[in-house]
């Protein structure tokens, strides 16, 4: 995969993360994910995915 399209992924990731995470959190209203701790693990995870991307690997031999 280029090095662009993991880059875009991983911003698309992070803030969907964080509006599912507000949701969750209740800080975002007018959803059936507000105030649901599910959605606040969802968000958490897709922020954690989305910064694991952007850490540069090493590359194997």
């Amino acid at each position: 995969m280029s090095r662009k399209v993991v880059i875009g992924l991983a911003v698309v990731l992070i803030l969907l993360g964080g509006l599912w995470t507000g949701q969750g959190l209740g800080y975002i209203e007018g959803s059936f994910m507000t105030g649901q701790q599910l959605w606040t693990t969802i968000g958490l995870l897709c922020v954690c995915a989305g910064v694991l991307l952007l850490v540069p690997w090493p590359k194997r031999r």
